[in-house]
């Protein structure tokens, strides 16, 4: 194989119809050994195809959904319900909507616009401190972390002092506190990963230094390399006499490129590993399709993907030559080295290495993509689409005047006080939040985040999973807010247990408790008053989560998504009634 490959960890559920393999990022395809009309090398195509969201028009396997109706049904019985609202209120009124509420909402708003205009430019500080990383000046560990918390923490002080200054209604302040929190999860992915990447370069370097020094021994770097070059040949020459009468080439090599997916990234696999790879992908594939426990989506099978590429343009993408070295010291160096090298080269198809990434251009484009995870380079499409971009739009005002009418017309006027009925108030607000919620989630998670998808090119579009079929809380906090779960995984429940040595349960514990507080935050923000009652229900939910892994629970799927359904119904009611009544 020639350069240096990314590695790449891919969980493999199940083998999709088209006969790819669907993986946690997309859809997975491993073409058969071909031979391209410029060259008789023997080489495979690997390509990518990512993933759409569920409720997108343009997905096919939901539009193939057998309950697609319902999602019709929805829309058609919201539509019904807010025209006979207006109705009613235009006979009982003179008005379809009584417009107090956004009298309030749009109060200040110059001064929120500009707001958060100077909180989205301050990020860009992250730029200068990566350059300053990458050049040496700062070393991440401990310097640049201490100067990274310490911007974070002046940001979010700042942007809660300055709502209370202002003296906002919620909607303002609690906007402005939502997306503070969201910009100091994107900077700190930011500056985390750079930090990083500058640690695993020096870290290399080591390891470089201790392969040259072992060299030495064996007679120079030149015979060490020809020497590993002699054992990788004659390994080769074994692999292509088994692969003359395996399963994998009995039939006709074809000639010419495969077929690439429509919307997907491809790169070239030197035959042995893409052999080894569609075995292992069919192999996992086929135990997922015979496991019976299926109540996570199975346990994560690891596999270890080593890509590379012809085109001379790209990056060097292979393992060091000194890993097939018959020294055994020298081989398990340059295996490490090899593998410190992958992390500073993205997956592919441009390849982008550290600090190349490092740029104004980058990070402006890195702003408007949907994720508040960090790469050095994300799946990407080819082009924007108008319409598409249309569409969102125009379902974003849509769903946001359905919303209006819900919260103007069925929950502001049911407001609780003190000496209201507790129940009462819970009945009179259930439906209206509920319906509340699906909206909000709608607008969210379907229509903005999928515009931005769209503007910046991102092609991942899996925002979020059918958490409606929940059986548990952490099944729901896993699979409805995507991006957030993703950046927890990555920078606070794994660093816990990898530079913490935490246990499962303590990291969990941590996780759950910093997203308690941010919740809790937002709440004392908007309320201007501490009750921590979000703060509590939070943390219940880890005992919960434990009890729902009790195997006769956990056996009956029905009855955890009843119970996860009247938890989420009673839920938003009653931390209105907390809140606003007490």
């Amino acid at each position: 194989m020639n350069g240096k490959a990314s590695k790449e960890t891919i969980v493999v559920p199940a083998r999709t119809a088209s006969g790819g393999f669907k993986t946690s990022e997309g859809t997975l395809y491993v073409s058969k050994p071909f031979r391209s009309r410029q060259s008789n090398k023997l080489r495979a195509l690997i390509s990518f195809a990512p993933r759409q969201s569920h409720f997108d028009i343009n997905n096919k396997s939901s539009g193939a959904n057998e309950f697609r109706g319902f999602f019709t049904l929805f829309w058609t019985s919201i539509f019904i319900w807010t025209v006979r609202t207006y109705v009613g209120s235009i006979e009982a009124n003179g008005q379809a909507l009584n417009l107090g509420f956004a009298t309030m909402f749009s109060q200040d708003a110059i001064t929120l616009a500009l707001s958060d205009a100077v909180l989205v430019g301050s990020t860009f500080l992250c730029v200068p401190f990566a350059k300053a990383i990458s050049r040496g000046w700062i070393r991440y560990y401990w310097t640049g972390v201490i100067l990274q918390h310490t911007l974070q923490t002046l940001l979010l002080f700042i942007a809660v002092a300055w709502t209370f200054n202002r003296k906002w209604p919620w909607v303002q302040s609690g906007f402005l506190t939502l997306h503070t929190i969201v910009m100091i999860m994107k900077v700190h992915s930011y500056m985390t990963v750079n930090g990083q990447l500058q640690n695993a370069s020096q870290q290399s370097q080591i390891l470089l230094e201790q392969m040259q020094a072992l060299t030495d021994k064996v007679g120079g770097w030149e015979k060490a390399i020809l020497d590993a070059q002699h054992q990788r040949a004659e390994a080769e020459a074994v692999i292509e006499a088994t692969l003359s009468t395996s399963d994998d080439t009995s039939e006709p090599t074809p000639a010419g490129t495969p077929h690439i997916p429509h919307g997907s990234s491809a790169t070239y696999l030197d035959v042995p590993t893409a052999v080894a790879l569609r075995k292992r992908l069919a192999a996992v594939a086929m135990e997922r399709s015979t496991s019976s426990d299926t109540s996570n989506g199975g346990s994560s099978t690891p596999i270890l993907i080593y890509k590379s590429t012809d085109d001379k343009k790209s990056p060097d993408v292979g393992p060091h030559p000194l890993i097939d070295h018959p020294d055994e010291s020298i081989a398990n160096i340059a295996k490490e080295y090899s593998e410190l090298q992958s992390d500073l080269v993205s997956t592919g198809p441009e390849h982008v290495a550290w600090p190349n990434n490092i740029s104004w251009k980058n990070f402006a484009v890195y702003q408007l993509i949907p994720s508040l995870v960090y790469e050095l380079e994300y799946p990407r499409t080819d082009r924007i689409r108008p319409l598409y971009i249309f569409e969102k739009t125009v379902a974003t005002f849509g769903t946001f005047a359905l919303l209006y009418t819900v919260t103007e017309t069925f929950i502001l006027p049911f407001l609780p006080t003190p000496d209201q009925s507790f129940f009462r108030s819970l009945l009179d607000l259930a439906l209206p939040f509920m319906i509340s919620y699906l909206l909000l989630f709608y607008i969210i998670f379907e229509c903005i985040c999928n515009a931005f998808a769209e503007l910046s090119y991102f092609a991942d579009r899996q925002f979020y999973e059918d958490w409606w079929n929940s059986t548990s809380w952490d099944e729901f906090s896993r699979k409805w807010n995507k991006p957030v779960h993703a950046f927890l995984l990555r920078h606070v429940y794994a660093p816990s247990i990898l530079s913490y040595k935490m246990s499962k349960s303590s990291a969990m514990f941590a996780t759950f408790f910093l997203s308690a507080c941010v919740h809790e935050l937002v709440m004392a923000v908007v309320t201007q008053k501490i009750r921590m009652y979000l703060f509590v229900l939070q943390l219940v939910q880890i005992p919960l989560i434990l009890v729902s892994r009790i195997p006769i629970i956990k056996r009956n799927k029905l009855m955890g998504n009843v119970v996860f359904w009247l938890g989420l119904y009673a839920g938003f009611p009653l931390l209105c009634v907390a809140y606003v009544a007490y």
